[in-house]
């Protein structure tokens, strides 16, 4: 299992470092499909035995259709898989031929990919028709750490049919609500501020009430993802070395004078998940100098800082996550900044000495 998400992460690595930068679908396939089906699922791209480029089918499909790769187990296909430019969003336009073939092959699983999202597919609605949802996604900019042993099942090595289909109408519906929930904390819908608010506030639920708790709700989702951050980063790091994010003091909102004056502060700005990790880290860091407390952030438009005393005459360091290539931004003694590409969190704790330096000078 250690193995399988090691070799997961270095693929991620490599997408994060090229996916700008592929433009065909053709070198989609050759820098990040091929490698996938190789290095992460274990079959043999270059035997023709395994792994099908091109293939086609005989019965029911339009003439000169083909899909990308067929992965082949015991001389029958297993997985079929159809591939997009990975600058390309995928849709389920994109699967035309990934449908006919379903039903004119053995296969029980179809991939949908651009090389940086793969979207599985199966038969839960109806037998030997693919659905028109994936029961699975898997974000390469974003790997979801619960559904790598799914993936693995699907390798060569451990390859459990029954097993993947027996766990895909629960994958499919836990991945549908999750991501809702994870869309409805960036951009909340009017529905989900009726329920919150209607939960919380006495009065009639007016145009006027659902403009004022929109800012509230987006505040009190972020001061929940911070509370898990803490929860995970606790764990990681050992309980009692990093403190909790400092978040105001909640409570039941009663009156629209409290909604009022909670809206003159600024709602533009977003505070990610993945800041708010970073920040921890760091914190955890300048820990060994100064007590928690002290360090503190704020988020800007442009980027994200990290304070001693929460003074901007003491910046420990910026995060610049606002853009593909994130930096971790850290000042001399005359604060000239100088800019560390991160493309994984681990890697702040290589700047630990700079982080603990830039605290000595303030402390």
């Amino acid at each position: 299992m250690a193995e399988f998400s090691e070799r997961l992460e270095a693929l991620a690595t490599k997408v994060r470092n090229q996916a700008s930068a592929i433009e065909t679908e053709e070198a989609t396939k050759n820098a990040f499909v091929m490698p996938f089906i190789a290095s992460i699922l274990g079959y043999d791209v270059f035997d023709p035995l395994e792994v099908v480029p091109e293939f086609t089918a005989d019965v029911g499909v339009k003439r000169g259709e083909k899909v990308d790769y067929a992965i082949v187990r015991d001389n029958e296909v297993q997985i079929l898989i159809e591939c997009k430019a990975s600058l390309k969003p995928l849709n389920i336009e994109n699967a035309s031929q990934l449908f006919r073939y379903f039903g004119t092959t053995n296969a029980r699983l179809a991939v949908l990919t651009n090389g940086v999202v793969w979207q599985f597919y199966t038969d839960l609605d109806a037998p030997n028709k693919m659905d028109s949802k994936p029961f699975l996604v898997l974000d390469l900019l974003d790997i979801d750490e619960t559904l790598i042993p799914e993936i693995q099942k699907i390798s060569k090595e451990s390859f459990d049919l029954d097993s993947i289909i027996n766990a895909a109408e629960e994958l499919k519906y836990v991945g549908a609500i999750r991501r809702e929930i994870a869309a409805q904390f960036r951009e909340p819908s009017d529905d989900w501020i009726r329920f919150f608010t209607t939960r919380v506030y006495d009065g009639m639920f007016t145009a006027k009430v659902r403009e004022q708790f929109t800012s509230l709700v987006r505040k009190a989702s972020k001061q929940f993802l911070t509370e898990q951050v803490n929860d995970r980063l606790k764990t990681a790091l050992g309980a009692g070395v990093i403190a909790s994010v400092e978040t105001a003091p909640t409570s039941e909102v009663s009156s629209q004078q409290v909604a009022e004056e909670d809206l003159e502060r600024d709602t533009e700005i977003e505070t990610t998940l993945e800041e708010l990790e970073a920040y921890q880290i760091v914190k955890a860091i300048a820990c060994s100098e100064v007590k928690p407390h002290r360090i503190v952030h704020r988020d800007q438009k442009s980027y994200f800082t990290i304070l001693l005393d929460d003074n901007n005459r003491k910046p420990v360091a910026r995060l610049h996550f606002n853009t593909r290539q994130k930096y971790l931004g850290l000042l001399d003694e005359a604060k000239v900044e100088t800019r560390h590409p991160v493309e994984s969190l681990d890697e702040i704790y290589s700047h630990s000495e700079m982080i603990r330096e830039a605290v000595q000078r303030y402390a």
